[in-house]
């Protein structure tokens, strides 16, 4: 046994959690960290922070990565239309069970839209900052969705230059908002009816514009590792799948608890090391090794203060595995298989 090195935790784990347990370690003999796995590993659990090109659907752009990679399986984190760029994180194999979490993850954009009548600077922002937190959106007809009215939340939206009818800004909103019709409801709102002229994707959950790369990346990283033997640039390209879970409350669980979850047991009290302290009840939670492996997506069954104060119960149901099974040793006995 040694004691673990949180330069392993994914995503910083360690900073801002409580520490529940007092005895804290992990074995290296199981398990390993995210950015150490095998190369052909870590294709298998990887993402890519893509940055979609304009032209090709959000199916065509996954399409081309299996292809690139010589994989079977992958997918992306919410569609993005063939005129639009901008991010769009592909999960590679395993890690396209973690695809649900960034699809429902907070988005920003970076929007031109035209108005059809040039009007005051003023009366465009007082408008627009109307549209700031809770709206009333119906899907455009071309969508993905059924069309029925449904309320989207607007985090900010931040003008960034008005010249003539041409208004650019920056959105903050959350999963399923229709930029295009947001344009639309803003324009009727003006009085002079607006559209959508062109829209980048600049943030999806954990993933922002600093961190993404290009189709043409990929492909010569790919080339260089197959060539050449070079790791480097392909684990820059392709990312640990932890790092799209890193926006979720985490939970750190004992090596002991791990291959329980595994086979689908609840986390209780006992196997927590590290907690959340922003964890709510019934909140959707990812919960990770000491090294930084993702084990589970789970629903937590009790909030920060119930945990800290609590000896025994159940924290966490899951909902999703993404660890194999035996992975770490069992270290349950039947009759206590349910919770770990």
């Amino acid at each position: 046994m040694k004691a673990p090195d949180s330069s392993n935790i994914c995503a910083n784990n360690q900073k801002g959690l409580i520490q529940k347990a007092k005895k804290i370690y992990t074995d290296s003999r199981y398990g390993c960290p995210p950015n150490k796995r095998p190369i052909e590993q870590h294709l298998r659990m990887g993402v890519i922070n893509l940055n979609k090109p304009r032209g090709p659907t959000s199916h065509e752009v996954t399409a081309w990565v299996k292809l690139i990679l010589g994989i079977d399986k992958a997918g992306h984190s919410g569609s993005l239309d063939p005129g639009v760029t901008g991010l769009l994180p592909i999960m590679l194999g395993k890690a396209t069970k973690t695809i649900s979490t960034l699809r429902l993850s907070g988005k920003e954009y970076v929007c031109l839209m035209r108005l059809h009548s040039v009007l005051p600077e003023i009366i465009v922002k007082k408008v627009c900052a109307e549209f700031i937190g809770p709206i009333f959106q119906t899907p455009p007809v071309i969508s993905a969705v059924k069309r029925s009215i449904r309320i989207r939340n607007i985090y900010y939206l931040d003008l960034l230059e008005i010249e003539g009818p041409l208004v650019l800004f920056k959105v903050g909103c959350e999963a399923g908002t229709y930029i295009r019709k947001l344009c639309h409801d803003i324009g009727l709102a003006l009085g002079c009816s607006a559209h959508m002229q062109q829209l980048i994707r600049t943030k999806t959950g954990p993933f922002t514009e600093n961190t993404s790369v290009t189709l043409q990346e990929l492909k010569d990283a790919f080339i260089l590792w197959k060539e050449n033997g070079c790791e480097d640039e392909l684990r820059r390209v392709v990312r640990p799948m932890e790092e799209g879970l890193s926006h979720l409350p985490q939970i750190i669980i004992r090596d002991s608890a791990v291959n329980a979850l595994c086979h689908g047991a609840y986390l209780a009290v006992p196997g927590v090391l590290y907690f959340d302290p922003q964890i709510k009840s019934n909140q959707q939670i990812c919960i990770f090794t000491l090294k930084g492996e993702a084990v589970a997506i789970a629903t937590a069954k009790m909030d920060a203060e119930t945990i800290i104060n609590a000896n025994s119960g159940v924290v966490a149901c899951t909902e999703r595995i993404i660890m194999d099974v035996d992975v770490y040793p069992k270290c349950w006995h039947k009759r206590n298989a349910e919770v770990v």
